[in-house]
């Protein structure tokens, strides 16, 4: 499912407009993005959570060339998935 299938499935599900449900679903991506932007975690029950964790820097390989390459440290976003996802994916 792409962004625009997602949009159309939330107008459908909440009897919104496709225009409205293009408005809340940008609005939950960007504050999710906000949030973890600022060092923040988002948990939603039942259905998971949204965190930040810090990748040190390390040595890496170009596969093509064998040359020996820097990788930076960076801030990678994560999600576990709570237990009724977890649950609803495998009943």
């Amino acid at each position: 499912m792409n962004k625009n299938e997602l949009v159309s499935a939330v107008a459908e599900k909440a009897g919104l407009t496709k225009a409205d449900a293009a408005s809340a679903v940008d609005a939950v991506f960007e504050t999710v993005q906000n949030e973890l932007k600022s060092g923040g975690d988002i948990r939603l029950a039942g259905f998971g959570s949204f965190t930040v964790s810090r990748r040190e820097a390390s040595k890496g390989r170009n596969p093509s060339t064998g040359a020996e390459v820097d990788i930076p440290a960076r801030n990678v976003p994560k999600f576990s998935a709570g237990k009724g996802l977890k649950e609803a994916v495998n009943s």
